[in-house]
């Protein structure tokens, strides 16, 4: 029988990386409390909490750690106020705070910025309160069937038995899996000095965005071609889906990405938090069904 580790409550416990989180936590020996805006079932361990930021249930006063694995500005504004009081505080954020920095999109720049204010007003407010708080900004998510991104496109290919993309899609990715994201979100509670800062958390593997998608349409059953089309006609397709309501986003910032590297440094996270994500070995279960 696992030893109780402490009480932890969990933002965002329901969502793709939560589930991932919850589980491991409860692996682990930790008392839960979690929020969620529909009823769950709890579980041994497990004490599910109906509400959200704009309606919190009760929560107890004293937790031995926070942990959030949802939009990172709620979260900061809610913590900033928050009688709770925790020496650890976990929270995820994203790589998109470097990524849209400097886009031409002021939507996307917008975003970065206020990734930015969150992580510095949360590492602020635990700073005040003698505690540590740490943010974790994962890569290209995969694993739960959930994500927008490569299960998104295994469902298109699902449905037509291809996918198409630009020529050229050769920008570097680092696809992460939830699991590995779980893992090493446990590992943060403990880490000792690791506090008062954020961490990429990158995958295990850097590839092409072409060859990330390629091994995606290969692990589907049956397996999807990928149609590569010059970029002007590409674009063209792209507006013009948009246009019909049959796509959503992908527009200009997102198509000059693909052939962008977004690549980052997996290193600190690996020495301080003990980060060690699988390579990217994709299989048809890892993006849902339609």
């Amino acid at each position: 029988m696992t030893a109780v580790r402490g009480r932890a409550l969990v933002f965002g416990g329901s969502g793709q990386v939560g589930q991932a989180v919850v589980a491991r936590l409860l692996d682990a020996g930790w008392q839960l409390d979690a929020l969620s805006r529909e009823p769950r079932v709890p579980r041994p361990g497990l004490r599910w909490l109906a509400g959200g930021f704009e309606a919190l249930p009760a929560l107890a006063r004293h937790y031995d750690a926070v942990l959030s694995c949802g939009p990172l500005d709620r979260f900061a504004d809610w913590h900033a106020t928050a009688g709770v009081v925790a020496p650890r505080v976990v929270a995820f954020g994203s790589t998109s705070l470097a990524v849209k920095r400097a886009s031409a999109d002021p939507g996307e720049r917008d975003l970065a910025a206020r990734l930015d204010a969150s992580e510095q007003a949360l590492f602020a407010v635990a700073h005040a309160r003698r505690a540590d708080a740490i943010v974790l900004r994962p890569t290209l998510v995969y694993g739960a069937g959930r994500d927008l991104t490569l299960s998104r496109i295994a469902a298109m290919a699902r449905r037509r038995g291809l996918f198409v993309l630009p020529r050229g899609a050769t920008g570097l990715r680092q696809p992460v899996h939830v699991d590995d994201l779980a893992a090493t979100t446990v590992a943060a509670i403990d880490a000792p000095g690791a506090g008062g800062r954020g961490y990429d958390l990158p995958g295990g593997e850097t590839l092409a965005y072409r060859e990330m998608v390629a091994r995606v349409l290969a692990a589907l059953d049956p397996p999807a071609r990928l149609v590569e089309l010059p970029a002007p006609l590409f674009a063209g397709l792209a507006g013009a889906l948009r246009a019909s309501g049959r796509l959503q986003g992908f527009g200009r910032q997102a198509q000059a990405r693909l052939r962008q590297d977004l690549v980052f440094d997996g290193a600190p996270a690996a020495a301080a938090l003990g980060h060690a994500p699988r390579p990217f070995r994709p299989v048809a279960a890892m993006f849902g069904t339609d």
